[in-house]
């Protein structure tokens, strides 16, 4: 996991964190992302079906046919619960997509194309669906590769805590103070994925590395020690 401070939105920050990334690329329909790809051969997009999700839900307020987008929606994820609870790997994740998601979707893209003709475009309905229709062939990259996700959720879980953190910073009076933040955000961020408690890695870390050498940072990662826990507690159990 890594976190990135940068000063603004625009899109010269992913451009230059994203400059030798190859491949496919999940976010959420934020234009500096699209754009991005547009001027790029070598960037796939991947969309986000909560975000899509999120915007027929709104239209709920307004229609009650916004209700059967969410329930066709609700089968696609019903799909990636069943996935997730058999534990699949990648090619039954892909088989299964395609046998049985893919028919969810033929529908879906109908229905909205039917739809958008009969509806208000500035309305929240009209909105979800142009939100969707836009981005359809990144939404529906996950169909063809089991490896992808269905959305950027374990993304978004994982910063939440800066989400709700930067509410209450406001300012962080200097850039050089958001770098530093980001390093912080990287190592705690870590700790989470990792399953390590934050104080016990941290304190393990600011007390040997004073004392060690450059060629030993990479043994300090969250990851590394992680693996070196699993290792001690397993000497242990087998003495």
């Amino acid at each position: 996991m890594l976190f990135e401070w940068r000063v603004s939105r625009a899109r010269a920050g992913p451009e230059e964190f994203l400059k030798n990334f190859r491949g496919k690329l999940q976010t959420d329909g934020y234009s500096a992302y699209e754009s991005l790809a547009k001027s790029r051969g070598d960037l796939t997009l991947v969309g986000c079906w909560a975000h899509v999700r999120r915007g027929f839900h709104e239209a709920l307020a307004e229609t009650k046919l916004a209700a059967w987008f969410v329930r066709q929606i609700g089968l696609l994820y019903a799909m990636e619960k069943k996935l997730r609870e058999q534990k699949a790997g990648p090619a039954l994740r892909q088989a299964m997509r395609i046998w049985q998601t893919q028919p969810v979707l033929d529908r879906l893209h109908r229905a909205m194309e039917l739809i958008r003709r009969k509806t208000l475009p500035q309305g929240l309905l009209g909105q979800a669906i142009d939100y969707t229709l836009k981005r359809w062939s990144a939404l529906t990259q996950f169909v063809q590769d089991g490896a992808l996700e269905i959305d950027n959720n374990l993304i978004e879980n994982a910063i939440r805590p800066s989400a709700l953190g930067k509410k209450n910073f406001l300012f962080f009076g200097h850039p050089e103070a958001g770098e530093r933040s980001a390093v912080i955000y990287t190592l705690l961020g870590s700790c989470r994925r990792h399953g390590l408690n934050p104080f016990d890695y941290l304190t393990d870390l600011f007390t040997r590395l004073p004392a060690a050498k450059i060629t030993d940072i990479k043994l300090f990662t969250p990851a590394a020690w992680a693996s070196s826990k699993a290792r001690e507690k397993a000497v242990a159990q087998a003495a």
